[in-house]
């Protein structure tokens, strides 16, 4: 399986994982907006609240991979490992341009008629996203009659610029799938994961038996391991084990004996028994 190339030159190419650290930023009438970072005193000085449990720092990876756009991704290549850059995005290269032809207009009873506006916690207002015909889309403009939604990406339009760092690459099998399962699916500091030889073993924990998540996200982690580790095979453990009921009439512990009375007390004085009246007649 794959294993660090010897004459590496420290520089990123397409392909490899590494642990990335990065503070991304698109621009807006003039202000920055922060969209994504590992930094967690740049996240608290933008004013942003993580989420419970979020843990901060170098993340897992691809190069080229698809968790930014494109253009942003190709940027990541021949970064050598340590040095910080700085990179300024057009819009073209990060989100897209703005397409006018993607702001559309509804009908109020079009609107009021979709799945999600039929809940008892439906709520419609400017910002709510909406799913029409399979597209997901943003409010814009409101009225009593008619609602214009933008299907444009978040932040089409927009310029975007960043910094980032590739802290260390990820050489190790093991490490390279579990660097893996945590772009497909997260969680992966739950995984047991074994490599022997060309044989890789991924032992699923008991709350992913049932995740639907796990279940889309394990045909991407099969393909992903098999482009980039190649091994001879994979096997996808899941272990369920039958509890043991306590068997029925079982001793229960003796209860503990009560203390003795202390020696000191006094012994109750025994009474003479009165003595009964004898209604028998002597002889005379």
């Amino acid at each position: 399986m794959t294993s660090k190339s010897a004459g590496d030159d420290g520089v990123t190419r397409p392909g490899e994982i590494v642990r990335l650290d990065f503070e991304l930023w698109s621009e807006i009438g003039g202000k920055s907006e922060l969209l994504d970072t590992t930094r967690e005193e740049v996240a608290r000085q933008s004013g942003g609240e993580p989420a419970e449990g979020h843990v901060w720092g170098p993340r897992p990876h691809q190069i080229g991979g698809e968790y930014f756009p494109a253009g942003i991704e190709n940027s990541l290549t021949g970064v050598k490992v340590g040095e910080e850059v700085e990179r300024e995005f057009a819009p073209a290269d990060a989100f897209g341009e703005r397409d006018p032809d993607l702001i559309e207009l509804f009908s109020m009873h079009e609107i009021q008629r979709l799945p999600e506006m039929r809940r008892e916690d439906a709520h419609l207002d400017l910002g709510t996203t909406l799913t029409i015909e399979g597209r997901r889309g943003r409010v814009v403009q409101l009225t009593a009659a008619r609602v214009r939604v933008d299907f444009n990406p978040p932040f089409a339009g927009r310029k975007v610029r960043g910094k980032f760092r590739v802290v260390s690459k990820i050489d190790d099998p093991a490490e390279q799938v579990r660097a893996i399962v945590e772009l497909q699916y997260g969680r992966s500091a739950e995984f047991h994961i074994e490599t022997h030889e060309h044989v890789l073993t991924l032992k699923i924990p008991d709350r992913s038996k049932f995740d639907i998540a796990w279940m889309a996200a394990k045909p991407r982690v099969i393909d992903r391991i098999r482009s980039q580790l190649k091994p001879h095979s994979i096997r996808i453990v899941e272990e369920y084990v039958t509890p043991v009921a306590e068997a029925k009439g079982a001793e229960k512990p003796a209860k503990a004996a009560e203390p003795a009375a202390a020696e000191t007390a006094p012994a109750a004085e025994a009474k003479p028994a009165p003595k009964r009246a004898s209604h028998a007649k002597k002889d005379e």
